[in-house]
């Protein structure tokens, strides 16, 4: 351990060197009363298609439609779609 009680190089709690990312930041984001609501609705909608639990399992995420539906789709198509080149995120 360092001096400062941290193990390794990276003297900055909470942050990742090698990517650069600030996890003491993204730790905030994700425990916001939005976040928390946004995932209550995504697990209810699991729920109510009948795949909460089994949907890893098969390898499937479910995907947002431009419409605003949700539909289970392949996790790597579902997650390669990021809208690069202008490209939207939203199938």
């Amino acid at each position: 351990m360092g001096a400062n009680g941290i193990k390794g190089k990276n003297k900055r709690p909470g942050s990742n060197k090698a990517t650069g990312r600030d996890y003491s930041k993204e730790k905030a984001y994700q425990s916001s009363p939005e976040r928390k609501e946004y995932r209550r609705k995504l697990s209810e909608e699991a729920r109510k298609k009948g795949v909460m639990g089994k949907r890893h399992a098969a390898g499937k995420d479910l995907s947002h439609g431009k419409d605003g539906s949700l539909r289970l789709e392949d996790k790597s198509k579902n997650r390669a779609r990021n809208g690069s080149n202008g490209k939207s995120t939203k199938r």
